[in-house]
């Protein structure tokens, strides 16, 4: 297609050129984020900041799925970035109800996972 592409690393490398945005980039750069999945949204919004500290414009972000969890949905509000995804939890919950994959009382528990799925089905 020539079009520029680069990825970004978590951090910098600790050898070689130690970058941490790989492929082509120049600041001024208008740069569109493409995410598989999105959870808490921390390697994300981390992504992002490497571009914008290298001086790239992020137009936004692009995911296949999101879980929906507050802490991402925060992290982008206040990162100041849209996210746009294909899918999400509540529409592969619906789907997965309407298609007879999981019962009225599965979805009950995918909605409590959901809200702490860090301390789920955790007995204290």
């Amino acid at each position: 297609m020539g079009l520029p592409f680069g990825y970004v690393r978590s951090e910098a490398k600790e050898h070689g050129l130690g970058n941490q945005i790989e492929g082509f980039y120049e600041p001024g750069q208008k740069v569109v984020v493409i995410e598989d999945l999105i959870s808490t949204g921390g390697s994300s919004l981390n992504a992002l900041k490497a571009l914008r500290d290298a001086g790239c414009e992020v137009l936004g972000m692009a995911a296949i799925f999101t879980y929906e969890f507050s802490k991402s949905a925060d992290g982008f509000a206040a990162a100041n970035c849209e996210l746009h995804t294909l899918s999400n939890y509540n529409t592969l919950i619906s789907t997965a109800l309407e298609t007879g994959y999981i019962t009225e009382n599965d979805v009950e528990n995918l909605k409590k996972w959901r809200m702490d799925p860090g301390n789920w089905g955790i007995s204290r």
